[in-house]
């Protein structure tokens, strides 16, 4: 009886690593599988990842490894417009060398922070603004609001600093913060009251700019008739959705003339739709 209990257990234990080493082999084979999906998926970026890594100029390999997903994003999007916004916080930027993304993707509209609350310049604006100007390129300012000041004189504070062109993008409000000292009611309605201010005073309906979530939580019921500019750097979304005029993708692009990252955008669009949005000539 004992050795018929032996027997029996030496016969299932013989049995038992076949089936283990066949799930191993299954799971492998379905890691490399998926493997093989995405790097296939992301071969633009990843080839350009490795070239940039064996370049000599060492100063381009330090954020190669963001611009793997920004290509593929380009990639996939090259029927419509790409664009960069700045601010003081790309300090000196070399003009004449901000041509294109990763040095294929052209730039076709610039936006530029201006102004900040009531009272907040943008000290690199001026410089920015007048460098831009005549060249083959679309450019825009946009206010960034402080939610716990007066939304009139911040509105002021852009139109006194702004100077807006015929072929001029319209300009832009950026929200981003949540009020601290006032109701989200409130804000909204000092959200309204800049818009209208600006809107009366360069004839065109200006452009919102916010987070996804912060938008479609708090604001996309009263402001869906303005033309969006949502910022959404989630690695799993790769198409921009339908109501979004811009797409914000990355806040780590790679521009020759700019030192450190930048944001990228897309115009969800043709160029000839995007130029329907400009200041129009009198």
């Amino acid at each position: 009886m004992a050795q018929q209990r032996s027997k029996t257990k030496r016969t299932g234990t013989k049995g038992g690593p076949g089936r283990e080493t066949k799930w191993i082999w299954m799971v492998a084979g379905m890691f490399l599988f998926f493997l093989c999906l995405v790097l296939w998926h992301y071969r633009a970026g990843i080839i350009y990842y490795f070239r940039v890594a064996t370049s000599k100029d060492k100063s381009l390999t330090k954020e190669a490894k963001y611009d793997i997903r920004n290509i593929e994003i380009m990639s996939k999007h090259d029927d419509k417009v790409f664009g960069i916004d700045i601010s003081t916080y790309q300090e000196e930027i070399d003009w004449q060398n901000v041509n294109t993304i990763n040095d294929h993707f052209p730039i076709d509209f610039v936006f530029i922070r201006a102004t900040m609350g009531e009272r907040g310049i943008d000290d690199k604006f001026s410089r920015n603004w007048s460098k831009i100007e005549g060249r083959a390129v679309l450019r825009g300012a946009y206010h960034y609001f402080r939610p716990n000041e007066n939304s009139v004189k911040q509105a002021k504070n852009f139109i006194r600093k702004v100077k807006l062109q015929p072929g001029d993008l319209p300009p832009v409000l950026d929200i981003e913060e949540h009020p601290k000292q006032q109701s989200m009611d409130s804000l909204k309605v000092g959200l309204r009251r800049w818009l209208d201010e600006v809107e009366t005073h360069y004839k065109v309906k200006p452009i919102l700019y916010s987070g996804d979530k912060f938008y479609s939580d708090f604001l996309e019921k009263e402001f869906a008739a303005y033309t969006l500019w949502i910022a959404n750097y989630n690695f799993w979304v790769e198409n921009p959705k339908e109501h979004w005029a811009f797409w914000q993708f990355s806040e780590k692009g790679t521009v020759k003339g700019i030192q450190g990252n930048v944001d990228l955008n897309i115009y969800n669009g043709k160029i000839e739709e995007l130029e329907k949005l400009l200041i129009p000539f009198k």
